[in-house]
């Protein structure tokens, strides 16, 4: 599948995805407490979705069962929200989304504490994993390399002592939620697919606390960390211009 260029217009047409999105995680944040489920975050979200008028891109993608991604603690992405599965304080829970609006998607994810007494181990975690994720964005520019965006990412990570994990990839995005190219957390700066105007990319640190080998649970979906250690993941939609890199997930 050849990488797609998007003109100012279709670019215009993703920010607007990605502003639903950011509203549809925005709202689900403020429900990231103690005592709440993982299927009450999902309701939240569908329901969102509905009002701005977009429809979910996750759900029927593949068979998967909802909108929301809800990865909680050593879940590393694609946790099903459950009924069963109740937040609790000091948990960490990924909130992955994304939908279409008019023809094109938008993508993005977050990492949230439960309540305040998370362990500073924990909130560095999340700090690294996202400031690693600006660290990517700033090498999204015209002329550099996917392997420059993931070894951004990869250099600041491991310089804090935390882990890549490898099994799953950022991507490119338009018309289809999956395009080419992949978008490693890790690589060699130059090397990969060249960085051109108008490419739109969606950058996603999955970072563990511990080991970086993943392994999937019984469900087919939910990634867990092999080692069971936490793992955070944070995601913005990104193009590409001569201005140099445009979040479109703000």
């Amino acid at each position: 599948m050849a990488i797609v260029c998007k003109s100012t217009v279709e670019i215009e047409k993703m920010r607007r995805s990605g502003h639903v999105v950011r509203q549809v995680l925005d709202d689900v944040r403020r429900l990231v407490v103690h005592g709440a489920t993982t299927m009450e975050l999902e309701r939240a979200a569908e329901q969102k979705m509905k009002d701005l008028g977009a429809k979910p891109a996750f759900k029927g993608y593949y068979d998967y069962p909802c909108v929301l991604c809800t990865s909680v603690n050593e879940e590393i992405v694609h946790g099903i929200p459950s009924e069963k599965r109740v937040l609790k304080t000091g948990d960490i829970v990924s909130v992955d989304c994304g939908v279409v609006l008019d023809g094109y998607y938008g993508d993005a994810a977050i990492t949230v504490p439960v309540g305040e007494d998370v362990t500073p181990e924990l909130r560095k975690l999340l700090s690294v994993t996202e400031a690693a994720l600006y660290r990517g964005i700033d090498q999204a520019r015209i002329g550099n390399a996917v392997g420059d965006v993931g070894a951004a990412v990869q250099e600041y990570v491991e310089a804090h002592g935390f882990s890549v994990v490898r099994e799953f990839v950022g991507h490119g995005i338009g018309t289809r939620l999956h395009e080419e190219p992949q978008v490693p957390n890790f690589g060699t700066r130059g090397r990969g697919a060249r960085l051109c105007q108008g490419m739109v990319i969606a950058i996603e640190p999955m970072v563990n606390y511990g080991k970086p080998e993943a392994r999937l649970l019984g469900d087919k979906w939910t990634a867990v960390t092999a080692d069971g250690s936490y793992s955070a993941h944070f995601e913005h939609c990104v193009a590409v211009t001569r201005d140099g890199p445009v979040i479109l997930t703000q």
